[in-house]
């Protein structure tokens, strides 16, 4: 993506199902699941560079003992640092003592984060802050083991100030308004409630506090807490937690929004926001990587038990488009299939754009991210191209000269890359003038392929948020290679609408496809549009969220898709531009066609998969038209 937003988190989770000196036998290291949580959370550093933290829990230690680590980074690589940190913990044993390194009990015993259970956590912060306290996991302490928790997720609630009011209304006092704190402290109240429950039960039983303690442990019902807990949850979230005593959970929302795979045997249970990081950490087949499914809660006792529960009834599901389009890696195999498939489906209104001329136009990516969509615009191309030959040859070959001949079998489409992104560059002067001019050359490009005046040039972006870097960098420099014309081309649909769900898009001024249709309002004395959009928001504000439409869908509903692409090409061309700029978006229809089975496209069509989310629209359209700059949630 040519813009830079921030998104997502990323969440790593191992259960060792036998003890720690049978890795020690079999992979020659007690320290098999910290190296394992290393590659999960390296593999998946594409989520979250605002920071990084990592915890883990020793099972069936003895009281007086620290059973609990956790270590948190905000450095500029804060995996490589939390691992460093760790790794700091043998480097005396290594040196003085190495025989203890074998000793897997020792080593239990004695150093931290050796533990049978371990959960890691990538972020991007959403909401602006970033400071350590931000970072995942997050721990929630007592005496009571089975009272202890540890959470991380990829998550956010649409509706936290609802959740906050619940807690109040329990007796809780929450140190912060944010979500994490929200979902940490519910999950803590039904955790505290189970165990006091319990407790009174077996208390009853005439047991004492000892053995109550360990029926505790066995008894503990996770997916009553979760249920309990996420009762009244409005968002998107994938979330991963641990008691003290060992027992795990993975929840995902019921709508499915936010991914979680896992993959289990009868030596680990390891899950993770992306399949292809449990399949390259672990050497395990696509196949044997499965989703959890939405609404449901993959939980872990701490005696190795695996179950799958519901938690939530499941709705319909509406997987994160974006996830394929962008977010995810694209190693995952169904993905790099369904971003060539984008690149392909675009190739009608491409050709139509050059009018076919196939031999004067080349054609490029912008970011790296495009490059699989971009090979799938080519195998598109080449579809393309067979057609025409196969046509001409069977209808006019008898007509062809040698030299018509030898032109039809050599097509091809010209690929060339054009634009790259250059090392981060730094603002020195701070200037405003100066600093555009830094921005400016955040891309260089390949001079000398470009037929000066001639040739057309199609460059293909994930998506375009607000088309900044293409009006202040990318159209500037790929222009002074003299093209006839540039076409960017987003293998995204417009984007039209806030993400409440995890994504930090929130504020309807960030879109430029929104600032387009606004402008066409204007122009064509529909300004009225405009003000009773706002009225009916600002009256939808006083219902419940359940009862909440989207009316800022009447903003766009005046104009065809193709009119307010047209709008965005004047929005994001440069002044003093001498080539001709045209700007192509993805149709919703053809994103359904190539992401059949992620459904969630409401930052494109405006459908909401919650109630929340449709609150969310309602007020960032309000904060827009009140000239306020807040978030809508």
């Amino acid at each position: 993506m040519s813009d830079s937003i921030k998104h997502e988190c990323g969440i790593a989770f191992i259960r060792l199902l036998k003890p720690l000196s049978y890795y020690q036998e079999k992979y020659g290291t007690t320290l098999y699941g910290l190296n394992k949580l290393y590659l999960l959370m390296e593999k998946q550093h594409n989520r979250g560079q605002d920071g990084a933290g990592i915890a883990t829990i020793k099972l069936d230690v003895k009281p007086g003992h620290r059973y609990i680590s956790r270590y948190r980074s905000m450095a500029q690589n804060a995996v490589s640092d939390i691992f460093g940190y760790v790794q700091s913990k043998f480097v005396d044993i290594q040196n003085e003592t190495p025989e203890l390194m074998q000793d897997s009990e020792w080593l239990k015993t004695n150093v931290s984060f050796i533990g049978e259970v371990l959960l890691g956590h990538l972020r991007y912060g959403t909401h602006g802050k970033n400071s350590i306290e931000n970072c995942h996991p997050f721990l929630r302490q007592n005496n009571w083991m089975t009272r202890n928790l540890v959470i991380a997720g990829n998550f956010n609630m649409t509706n936290v100030e609802e959740l906050l009011e619940q807690l109040y209304e329990l007796g809780q006092h929450p140190k912060e308004k944010a979500d994490t704190v929200t979902v940490l402290e519910k999950i803590g109240h039904f955790l505290d409630d189970e165990n006091q429950e319990l407790f009174d039960a077996y208390k009853k039983e005439g047991l004492d506090n000892v053995e109550i303690t360990h029926k505790i442990s066995e008894g503990l019902d996770i997916a009553k807490i979760l249920r309990r807990s996420a009762k009244n949850w409005d968002g998107g979230y994938a979330i991963s937690g641990i008691v003290g005593n060992g027992d795990a959970f993975i929840l995902r929302d019921p709508s499915g929004i936010r991914p979680a795979f896992y993959y289990a045997d009868d030596e680990i249970v390891v899950a993770a926001s992306e399949r292809p990081a449990i399949q390259t950490a672990f050497n395990i087949p696509f196949k044997d990587v499965k989703e959890i499914e939405p609404g449901h809660a993959l939980i872990v006792k701490k005696n190795g038990k695996v179950t799958q529960e519901v938690f939530r009834e499941p709705q319909e599901k509406r997987a994160c488009s974006f996830e394929r389009i962008y977010f995810s890696r694209g190693s995952d195999a169904d993905i790099y299939k369904e971003r060539k498939h984008l690149g392909a489906l675009l190739c009608d209104q491409i050709l139509k754009a050059v009018s076919a001329d196939l031999k004067n136009t080349v054609f490029s990516f912008i970011p790296n991210t495009a490059e699989v969509s971009f090979y799938g615009m080519v195998e598109g191309l080449h579809s393309y191209i067979r057609e025409v030959q196969m046509d001409t040859l069977v209808n006019r070959k008898a007509q062809l000269s040698d030299e018509e001949l030898t032109e039809l079998l050599s097509m091809k489409p010209r690929v060339e890359k054009l634009a790259i992104k250059d090392v981060k560059l730094r603002t020195f002067i701070t200037q405003d003038a100066d600093r555009q001019d830094m921005v400016a050359h955040v891309y260089d490009t390949t001079y000398g392929v470009i037929k000066n005046d001639t040739d057309t040039l199609v460059a293909i972006d994930d998506s375009i948020v607000r088309g900044t870097t293409l009006k202040q960098s990318i159209i500037k420099i790929i222009d002074r290679l003299h093209p006839k014309k540039i076409i960017i081309v987003s293998s995204a649909p417009q984007i039209r609408y806030p993400d409440c769900y995890g994504i930090d898009m929130s504020k309807m001024g960030e879109f430029v496809a929104f600032e387009a249709a606004i402008q066409l309002l204007k122009a064509r004395g529909m300004e009225h549009i405009i003000e009773d959009v706002y009225q009916k928001c600002k009256a939808s504000l006083l219902l419940p969220k359940e009862q909440i439409v989207n009316h800022v869908k009447d903003i766009y509903r005046p104009f065809t898709q193709e009119e307010i692409s047209a709008q965005i090409t004047k929005i994001i061309t440069p002044e003093n531009i001498n080539a001709e700029v045209e700007v192509i978006y993805q149709t919703l229809d053809n994103l359904h066609v190539a992401c059949p089975d992620h459904t969630g496209d409401w930052y494109f069509s405006g459908n909401y998969p919650t109630p929340g989310g449709n609150k969310v629209v309602i007020k960032a359209f309000v904060n827009w038209k009140e000239g306020s700059n807040q978030r809508a949630y």
